[in-house]
C-alpha cells in the first residue's frame, strides 16, 4: 500500500474546507436575494394598493368636475337648529358647556356659567337686539357648576367642581357705568363630602346656602363660617333653593314632599337657627324640583309621579297652616325635570331632558312645547325678574323666549278687573293698558319668522 504524502493531505483538507465555506456564502447570498425579492414584491403590491384607490378618486374627481364646480362635500353636523316663534335670541359665547344661569337683583344682567373655566355676564336689555356682548370672568384652576348672583349686584357666588366648595367673585364697574373686572375674592373651607347640587344666597345677604346630593343642606354666613348643617332626612336631595323673600331655604328629594325652613335672626344680625315653617306634601312620588314667586307666596312643584302643582304659601306657619294646593297639572316628561314660576306667580315652565312646556299657572293649561331645543340636556332654567322672558341653557349657549303666556295672563287679570271696575274713569284706564298687551303681544308673535319646534340636521 503506497503512502500518502503529508502535504497532500493538508493541501486536501484546506480544499474541503474553503469549498464549505464557499457553500456557506453562496447559500446565504441566495437567501438574501429571496427575502429581498419577496420585500420588493411586497412593496410593490401596497403601491398598487395605494395607487389604486387613488386612481378611482382622481377619476371620480374628473367625472365631478364635467358635471360642474357647484357640486361640494356636505358636512354632518349633529348640532341641533332650533327656531320657535317665542325665541327671542341666543347668548352664545361660551366654548364649553353652560351648566348654571342667574338674572342679577337689578335686573340688569344675567350670568352664565360654564365648565370651560369661565363665567360670562350678559346685558338684559340686548336680548331684543341682534348683537349679544359679555363680560367674561375666569375661574382659575377649577369651573363653576353652580351661580348665583349677591342682593348688591355687585358679586356673585359660585360652587367649584372640583373643589366642591364656594368661591365668591366680586364684579368692578368701569367710568361709564359699565361692567368692569370680575375678580375672585375668597374660598369658603370644603365641608361637603359629596358633590353641591345647588346654592343660593339670601336677598338681604345675611346668608349662602349649599345643597349637597345627600341629605346634607348647609347654612354659611356671608364670610364663609358655617352657621347651621339640615339634615333633610329625604334619602337624596335632587333640588335645594332660597326664597327670594330670604326667609326660607327648602330642599325636595326622593321623598314626595318639599321641605322648607324659616332661617332665623335676631334684630341685632345674630343667627338664631332654623325651624321647620312647612311642607309641600301632594305628590306620590319623589319631587324632582321647586320654585318660588317673587314674594314667596306662591311655589311650584314637579314630581316624578308625572304632575306639577301649584300652591299658596302666604299662610301662617307659625300656627301650624298648610299651603293651599291651586292647581295640578300633568306631563309626558319621565326623566328629571326642572321647573320654574315667573315673579308674578302667573307661568310655569318645565325643562326635561332637551325639551321644555309653558304653563298657565291659574288655568293649569299647557299652552306650548318646544322640542329638540338643544342636542343636550337643559341645564338650568329660569324667568326673568320683569316676566318678559324666561331662559334655559344647554349646550354651549343659551336660549332666551318671549314669555307669551305671561301677557296672555296678564290681559285675562286685566280683562276681569274690567269686570269690576267701579268708575268709568277707571275702566277706560284698564282698556288702554289691555289695548297696549294686546299690542305688544301681537308685535312679539309678529317679529317672528321661525316655525314651532326644533330639527335636527
Amino acid at each position: 500500500m503506497a503512502d500518502v504524502d503529508p502535504s497532500d493531505a493538508a493541501s486536501v483538507s484546506t480544499f474541503a474546507v474553503t469549498a464549505a465555506v464557499g457553500a456557506i456564502i453562496i447559500l446565504i447570498a441566495l437567501m438574501c436575494s429571496v427575502v429581498r425579492g419577496n420585500k420588493d414584491k411586497s412593496e410593490n403590491d401596497e403601491k398598487e394598493s395605494a395607487e389604486e384607490p387613488s386612481t378611482k378618486k382622481n377619476e371620480k374627481a374628473e367625472k365631478a368636475g364635467k358635471k360642474g364646480k357647484s357640486q361640494k362635500p356636505v358636512k354632518r353636523s349633529h348640532s341641533v337648529h332650533f327656531t320657535h316663534p317665542w325665541l327671542a335670541c341666543n347668548l352664545k359665547g361660551h366654548s364649553g358647556h353652560v351648566l348654571s344661569l342667574d338674572f342679577s337683583p337689578n335686573g340688569k344682567y344675567l350670568i352664565t356659567a360654564s365648565d370651560d373655566r369661565t363665567v360670562l355676564v350678559w346685558s338684559t336689555k340686548e336680548f331684543s337686539q341682534k348683537e349679544h356682548k359679555s363680560v367674561r370672568g375666569n375661574v382659575e384652576y377649577d369651573h363653576a357648576s353652580r351661580v348665583k348672583f349677591s342682593p348688591d349686584s355687585k358679586a356673585f357666588v359660585c360652587s367649584l367642581a372640583n373643589e366642591n366648595t364656594v368661591r365668591i367673585f366680586r364684579i368692578g364697574k368701569k367710568d361709564t357705568g359699565g361692567i368692569g373686572n370680575i375678580t375672585a375674592a375668597f374660598d369658603f373651607d370644603k365641608k361637603h363630602s359629596v358633590d353641591i347640587i345647588y346654592i343660593g344666597i339670601a336677598s338681604n345677604g345675611k346668608f349662602i346656602m349649599t345643597c349637597s346630593s345627600d341629605t346634607t343642606l348647609m347654612i354659611w354666613s356671608i364670610k364663609g363660617d358655617v352657621l347651621e348643617t339640615i339634615d333633610t332626612r329625604q334619602m337624596n336631595n335632587s333640588f335645594g333653593a332660597v326664597s327670594p323673600c330670604g326667609r326660607f331655604v327648602a330642599s325636595s328629594g326622593f321623598t314626595p314632599d318639599v321641605k322648607v325652613w324659616e332661617v332665623g335672626f335676631d334684630r341685632a344680625g345674630n343667627f338664631t337657627g332654623c325651624k321647620r315653617a312647612f311642607e309641600l306634601k301632594g305628590h306620590s312620588a319623589g319631587v324632582y324640583s321647586f320654585s318660588f314667586n317673587s314674594d314667596s307666596s306662591r311655589m311650584a312643584s314637579v314630581s316624578k309621579d308625572k304632575t306639577w302643582k301649584f300652591w299658596n304659601t302666604d299662610i301662617r306657619y307659625e300656627m301650624n297652616q298648610d299651603p293651599y294646593l291651586l292647581k295640578t297639572g300633568s306631563i309626558d316628561y319621565t326623566s328629571t325635570c326642572l321647573i320654574a314660576l315667573s315673579p308674578d306667580g302667573r307661568s310655569v315652565a318645565i325643562a326635561s331632558d332637551n325639551s321644555l312646556s309653558v304653563h298657565n299657572a291659574v288655568t293649569g293649561k299647557e299652552e306650548e312645547t318646544c322640542s329638540n331645543v338643544f342636542s343636550g340636556e337643559i341645564t338650568d332654567l329660569s324667568f326673568d325678574l320683569t316676566n318678559k322672558y324666561f331662559v334655559c341653557s344647554g349646550d354651549k349657549h343659551v336660549s332666551v323666549f318671549n314669555n307669551i303666556t305671561g301677557y296672555r295672563a296678564s290681559i285675562d287679570d286685566l280683562q276681569e278687573k274690567l269686570k269690576s271696575g267701579n268708575t268709568q274713569s277707571q275702566k277706560e284706564r284698564i282698556r288702554q293698558q289691555i289695548n297696549e298687551a294686546q299690542e305688544a303681544l301681537e308685535q312679539l308673535l309678529g317679529q317672528s319668522n321661525g316655525h314651532a319646534g326644533g330639527k335636527k340636521d
